[in-house]
């Protein structure tokens, strides 16, 4: 009886693991569209082009030795929804937007060292593009 309970036991765990690793596996991360993200002192940018139907939050670490960034955007959206977040080293938030066909502006003043870029993206299919470079 107990062999019957431990192999049930392991059979149960077993399943568990499975599902919680499919369901990592399947976060719809940008990774199938072979992002090009270039993540320097003072410059980042992401592009990837023919996302289909992502949703997820990516977010990165960019140094900004300046005060200030602007921020270009140029991203084909065919649908659902984008937002941009970049946030200073004191944790501030220092732009807030979606992205979209054509827009170049700066962020507000905030605290020069690492910096938090998070995008956001809900059922988005398009054309990713925007870059953030110290002002």
């Amino acid at each position: 009886m107990n062999r019957r309970i431990s192999s049930l036991v392991l059979t149960v765990t077993m399943v568990a693991a499975l599902a919680v690793l499919a369901a990592a596996c399947s976060n719809n991360s940008l990774a199938p569209f072979q992002p090009e993200i270039t993540n320097a002192t003072d410059n980042f940018q992401l592009q990837a082009t023919g996302v289909g139907n992502v949703s997820t939050t990516l977010t990165y670490s960019w140094s900004n030795t300046g005060t200030r960034a602007t921020v270009n955007h140029s991203t084909t959206t065919a649908a659902g929804t984008t937002l941009l977040v970049i946030r200073d080293a004191a944790g501030a938030t220092v732009y807030s937007r979606a992205l979209s066909a054509s827009l170049n502006e700066a962020t507000t003043a905030g605290t020069a060292g690492t910096w938090t870029i998070q995008l956001t993206l809900t059922g988005y299919s398009g054309s990713l593009n925007f870059r953030a470079q110290r002002l």
